[in-house]
C-alpha cells in the first residue's frame, strides 16, 4: 500500500485451522531461477511471494491480499469488528482489508473504503477515491458512514526510500494522522487499528492514545512477515470527542 493506500477468515466467515485465520497448511518449496533482465532482488521477491503460505491461501480464499489475514488474526484477538459496525478503512487499496471487514461485520454493516489509489469495487463497501485530510472528502466518508464510525482502520505505509529512518518517520507520520481522523469520526466505545513500525518515535502517538482509549495494545499478528519491523496498535473504548486533544 501507498501513502493513505494498500493491504482470517476467509469468504463466508472460514477460519483456518484450529479457528485461527491463516493458510491450511504449507507445500514444497519454489525455487526461481535467475533470468534475463530480472534483478536479484526482484528474483528473491518472487521467489518469497510464491512461498508464502499466506499468499497461496489469499488466492485460495478470494482476498485481494495477504494482508487480509492480519485484520482477521487480529479481529480473532481482541473482537475490533462486530456486526452492523460502522467501519473506515484507510489506505484500503487493494481491498483485503475491507473484505474481512464485510465478512465480518455483515450485510447491515456500513463499510467505507478510502484510498489516493483508484480501486476496484467490493460488494456491499462503498469505495472512494481522495485524501483523507482533506475536508471535503471527509465529509464524503462521513456521508457515506451515515453516522460515527465504530472502527477505523489504517494499514497505509508511504513509499519506501530505502533509508530506514526516514521510512520509519514517514509511516508514523501516517499513524498519526490516521488518528487525528479517527478522533473526528469515531463513535464513543469505538476502536482504532493502525500499522507502525518498531523504533521508539511511536511514544507521543501511544500516549495519546492511552488518554483517548479505554485500552491501548501492541501486536504482531502471525501474518506479519518475522523480519519485517511492523506492528499495529490496537485501541479500543474510545472515550468521546472531548477524552483527548487530537493532536498527537
Amino acid at each position: 500500500m501507498s501513502r493513505r493506500s494498500g493491504k482470517g477468515r476467509g469468504p463466508g466467515g472460514k477460519a483456518g485451522p484450529g479457528g485461527k485465520a491463516g493458510p491450511s497448511g504449507r507445500g514444497l518449496k519454489t525455487r526461481v531461477r535467475s533470468a534475463k533482465g530480472r534483478s536479484l532482488s526482484s528474483t528473491r521477491w518472487l521467489e518469497r511471494q510464491l512461498n508464502d503460505p499466506y499468499v497461496a491461501e489469499a488466492r485460495k480464499r478470494g482476498y485481494r491480499s495477504r494482508a487480509a489475514f492480519k485484520l482477521a488474526q487480529i479481529d480473532d484477538k481482541f473482537a475490533v469488528l462486530r456486526v452492523g459496525a460502522r467501519v473506515v478503512d484507510l489506505g484500503a487499496a487493494p481491498g483485503g482489508w475491507s473484505q474481512v471487514a464485510r465478512e465480518r461485520c455483515g450485510d447491515a454493516a456500513r463499510i467505507v473504503a478510502l484510498d489516493l489509489q483508484e480501486m476496484e469495487p467490493l460488494p456491499g463497501v462503498v469505495v472512494l477515491h481522495g485524501d483523507f485530510g482533506e475536508p471535503a472528502v471527509q465529509a464524503r466518508v462521513r456521508e457515506a458512514l451515515g453516522g460515527p464510525a465504530d472502527v477505523v482502520l489504517s494499514d497505509m505505509a508511504a513509499p519506501a526510500t530505502g533509508h530506514a529512518q526516514t521510512d520509519h518517520l514517514r509511516i508514523m507520520r501516517l499513524a498519526e494522522e490516521a488518528y487525528a481522523f479517527a478522533a473526528e469520526i469515531l463513535a464513543p466505545g469505538g476502536a482504532f487499528v493502525a500499522k507502525v513500525l518498531q523504533g521508539g518515535s511511536e511514544a507521543t502517538l501511544l500516549a495519546a492514545l492511552k488518554r483517548a482509549f479505554a485500552k491501548v495494545r501492541h501486536v504482531k499478528p502471525p501474518a506479519s512477515r518475522a523480519d519485517s519491523a511492523e506492528l499495529y496498535l490496537v485501541a479500543t473504548g474510545f472515550r468521546g470527542a472531548g477524552g483527548e486533544d487530537r493532536a498527537p
